[in-house]
């Protein structure tokens, strides 16, 4: 499916970053890197593995903490909130794990009210049941309601991953490797997924991935993430124009002629 335009506001930014570092031990991971996400818009963050992904999504939700920089996310100080906003905050974030996530002794529809009733103490029990289904249809799931995890593929598992943190209606979503472990196909109708989502609940969202098919089918922009640092920004085609060796051999591998 070809990426539909989306409206993206510059002047929002519902993720901004400045000189962020963080490293373990001797390992500098992050180098003093700066990152902005837009209103509206999907971000995808490339890489090669072990270049420092998944931490830049575990710093901007809290759950790590850098030695230097800012983390500024829908207008908190994420490194100097208290942990109740802290909490707070994260409700307006969905997280598309790489293993879905799902509780696998739990339906689909209770994994999916899992949240609401964790969050949303006052909804009535057909107010439950209502976002439930719309999350099932949303992801072209909705006949496998009663199912458990164990019984569905691993595309499918993804699937309900995602529907189970669109039930919270976030303003963000991270997805973490969302292709990952998937057959061709699957990750085409995973990719077309995100940016179904994008349209449909106007999320601002970071994929991080090493997925190429992936980032050019699902990217408004692309972050190239070498040595720590984002050393190339823009669209698919613009972060590949390029002789560097860093980047040329990773487009090589991805896309043989």
């Amino acid at each position: 499916m070809q990426k539909e335009k989306v409206n993206i506001d510059k002047s929002n930014e519902v993720i901004r970053i400045r000189g962020l570092e963080k490293s373990f031990g001797d390992y500098h991971v992050l180098r003093g890197i700066d990152l902005d996400l837009y209103q509206g818009e999907n971000l995808v963050v490339l890489g090669r593995s072990g270049t420092g992904k998944s931490v830049l999504i575990k710093l901007i939700s809290g759950l790590l903490r850098p030695e230097q920089g800012s983390i500024n996310v829908l207008g908190n100080d994420v490194i100097n909130i208290t942990e109740r906003e802290l909490e707070a905050l994260r409700i307006r974030i969905g997280f598309s794990f790489q293993n879905s996530a799902l509780y696998d002794s739990m339906t689909i529809r209770k994994n999916l009210e899992f949240p609401l009733v964790r969050n949303r103490k006052n909804l009535t029990r057909k107010e439950i049941d209502d976002n439930v289904h719309s999350v099932l249809e949303a992801v072209g799931l909705l006949q496998t309601i009663n199912q458990m995890p164990a019984e569905l593929s691993g595309g499918q598992r993804k699937r309900i991953g995602i529907a189970r943190t669109l039930i919270l209606n976030p303003e963000i979503m991270l997805y973490d490797e969302p292709t990952a472990g998937l057959d061709p196909i699957t990750c085409i109708e995973i990719n077309d997924l995100i940016n179904e989502v994008q349209q449909r609940y106007n999320t601002s969202s970071i994929i991080i991935t090493h997925d190429l098919t992936c980032a050019k089918q699902v990217g408004d922009r692309v972050a190239m993430l070498l040595d720590g640092q984002f050393q190339r920004v823009g669209t698919f085609d613009e972060v590949f124009a390029t002789d560097d060796p860093r980047v040329k051999p990773f487009y090589n591998y991805n896309f043989t002629e």
